[in-house]
């Protein structure tokens, strides 16, 4: 059931990125099909913890029968709480893989799908109220323009916007397929890659995917003990770039480049990847959906 649910993704690397003492306590972000999970307690002893969040509660039929696992049904940007709800303050290890799991993509009612005619949904979270559909039908055309511009990269995000609230009155939205339709004669390029650029754009939102990335990785320094460290995998270059940043200087922001102005934050974190670890040509063969993950790992160093 495991693999059908998802295939972990550069599993092995991450493993050897996290470095597992196996005493230690350690978070995996995004259990998912539970195959990160299940490579981790592999590698602990019995008094060995990991902690398993996923907001998306499909993934709870996938949990392992192992009193070490704990999991939490919310999302990862509520790390801190709901960790100190389960008395730990200091863990060893996190690891995040961003990806959205082969699960959600092949489950048609999802909506997270362009493959597939169903409401258009995407949420991850199905206690969260706003969907896809919301965000197309009430979203103003500047608010559209931005959002398809900066998370999908669409080519022609302004024409698009512009298109969805001129018929988003005579033509129902409310389904892939009358999304699709409503806006087919302004697609630019390889309809599948177009469509895939503005679905990507609207599960972000929807889920407010780099927020809640941006809220976990201000956690990780305070909640990793010296020498812990933590592994992400992500799947496009906004993710990356979050991580990236936050990795190398403690922030979000570029590096300023004005040298009369120091911008430089306190870093607790040492960037252990150089360079982002991609998958063997090997697992991308196995695993197409591997194709563009990224992982990048850094440990928390003592501060003196």
């Amino acid at each position: 059931m495991q693999q059908q649910y998802h295939i972990p993704v550069l599993l092995d690397e991450v493993i050897e990125g996290l470095n597992i003492r196996p005493d230690g306590t350690y978070v995996d972000c995004t259990f998912g099909g539970g195959g990160h999970s299940r490579a981790i307690l592999s590698k602990l002893s019995a008094k060995g913890r990991l902690v398993a969040f996923d907001q998306d509660d499909d993934a709870r039929k996938n949990l392992p029968d192992d009193e070490r696992l704990i999991f939490i049904s919310h999302n990862f940007r509520h790390l801190q709480r709901f960790l100190r709800l389960q008395q730990i303050t200091t863990v060893d290890g996190i690891m995040a893989d961003l990806g959205v799991s082969s699960h959600q993509f092949d489950e048609a009612e999802r909506g997270f799908s362009t493959r597939f005619n169903a409401e258009l949904d995407m949420r991850m979270d199905k206690r969260q109220t706003v969907t896809a559909f919301d965000v197309v039908n009430t979203y103003t055309e500047q608010r559209l323009h931005k959002l398809f511009e900066q998370y999908g990269e669409v080519t022609n995000a302004k024409t698009l916007a512009k298109t969805i609230v001129q018929v988003r009155n005579t033509a129902s939205l409310k389904t892939v397929d009358g999304f699709k339709n409503a806006v087919r004669e302004i697609v630019k390029g390889n309809p599948n890659k177009y469509f895939a650029q503005v679905f990507q754009a609207l599960r972000i939102e929807v889920n407010d995917e780099l927020g809640a990335l941006e809220e976990m990785l201000q956690q990780v320094p305070t909640l990793l003990k010296p020498g812990g460290r933590i592994a992400i995998i992500t799947f496009h270059s906004l993710e990356d770039r979050l991580v990236k940043n936050f990795f190398r200087r403690g922030s979000f922001d570029e590096p300023e480049e004005n040298p009369f102005i120091n911008t430089e934050t306190v870093n607790e974190l040492k960037v252990i990847t150089k360079k982002p670890v991609q998958p063997s040509e090997k697992e991308m063969k196995q695993n197409p959906r591997s194709r563009s993950a990224k992982l990048r790992v850094a440990e928390k160093i003592m501060m003196v």
